[in-house]
């Protein structure tokens, strides 16, 4: 047994999510809602919200039952199924860790089994509507503010390579290649792909390094996007930049991840393989 295991909420809590960064390289977006479920769980198991309430009783005691009943009220209370379904996954992955370091008697979650998700595809913007998109994003940065020629780049570089969003927000100037016209990104798992992208997604993204200088704080020197502080842009920043420019443009407001499909439905229907598709996107599965 781990003499070593954490014993109060707070310890769990950083020694849940070092694991998460560290063994697993997972994406600091997951890693963030990993943590987010845990803590959710622990507080329906009655664990005091203070970093130094025990942990090690409850969750020694813990059962399937337990989890099961955590799901029902979650489901109760209105979450969606792929809601479910990720949390499910999230504490499958936390039991078998926390049987390992002795945090728990057995892997009680081994046996959870998560709700069947809804199959339904996503939303997408139809080619004539991304078209109106890009053409409006187009004509708030020909006014010459340097955030909105910086926003005009992040919404061609979302459209133009189908990147999520917690990749772009980590792109550095040094991963854009011009000659080539392609980024490299680092995915989920840690993973690199070379991602291509075209003459507007070029122009857009020149005319922003153009005038990324003007707003660039020191210490943000490598970052490609940045706030409007100069730093290094966040995630919620740019789902606000999609969300202002899909209401400028009239168009179904799909959120970035809407705009990924978008990508990868108008690149299939371009004539592009399902294989050249999933490489595009970085999944680690054709069938997704």
């Amino acid at each position: 047994m781990n003499q070593d295991r954490p014993e109060t909420r707070g310890e769990l809590l950083d020694a849940w999510t070092r694991h998460l960064s560290l063994r697993r390289g997972l994406s600091e977006h997951t890693v963030r809602a990993y943590a987010g479920d845990l803590e959710d769980l622990l507080g329906f198991l009655g664990v005091d919200p203070d970093e130094s309430a025990p942990v090690g009783p409850v969750l020694r005691g813990l059962t399937l039952a337990d989890l099961r009943a955590w799901l029902a009220a979650l489901a109760a209370s209105g979450h969606a199924r792929a809601t479910l379904a990720r949390r499910s996954a999230s504490v499958r992955t936390f039991s078998s860790w926390a049987f390992e370091t002795g945090l728990l008697t057995s892997d009680v979650a081994a046996r959870l089994r998560a709700p069947r998700v809804d199959n339904r595809l996503p939303g997408v913007l139809t080619a004539q509507q991304a078209a109106q998109l890009l053409k409006v994003a187009a004509e708030l940065a020909a006014d010459g503010n340097a955030l909105a020629v910086r926003d005009l780049a992040i919404i061609e570089t979302l459209y133009a390579t189908g990147v999520r969003v917690s990749e772009l927000v980590g792109l550095d100037v040094a991963d854009l290649d011009h000659s080539q016209r392609t980024l490299r990104v680092l995915g989920k798992g840690r993973k690199e792909r070379t991602v291509p992208y075209g003459l507007p997604a070029a122009r857009a993204l020149e005319g922003w390094l153009s005038r990324r200088a003007e707003i660039c704080a020191p210490d943000a020197a490598a970052a490609l996007f940045l706030g409007m502080r100069g730093r290094r842009i966040d995630p919620r920043a740019v789902r606000d930049v999609v969300h202002r420019l899909c209401a400028a443009a009239q168009v179904p407001d799909l959120g970035p991840h809407g705009l990924r499909h978008s990508t990868a439905t108008h690149v299939l229907g371009g004539g592009a393989d399902l294989r050249s598709v999933q490489e595009l996107l970085g999944h680690s599965s054709l069938a997704t």
